[in-house]
């Protein structure tokens, strides 16, 4: 386990992605983690199948301060992840 900054700012869940949308939410998840980890301010952001529940992905994120993390929501929110993941409960 990496040591985070005093300040730094960590979220685990996940999200349960439904099955007639798999392909199309896994699709827009390989470019949401490439430019999450390219951001200015992202420690790590990992996301990995839940190896005991269809459809669930594990998330894993850092990043230096609540400013950076700000910077990822509105960046993400305006993405194809986004589009693709709407409505999807976390």
């Amino acid at each position: 386990m990496s040591k985070l900054a005093i300040g730094s700012f960590r979220l685990e869940g996940h999200i349960d992605i439904p099955t007639d949308r798999i392909g199309q939410v896994s699709e827009a998840l390989k470019e949401h983690i490439r430019l999450t980890r390219e951001e200015e301010g992202c420690i790590f952001f990992n996301v990995d199948a839940s190896p005991d529940v269809e459809g669930r992905f594990r998330v894993s994120e850092a990043f230096k301060d609540k400013t950076a993390f700000d910077a990822h929501q509105v960046r993400a929110g305006n993405s194809a992840w986004a589009e693709a993941s709407k409505g999807i409960p976390r």
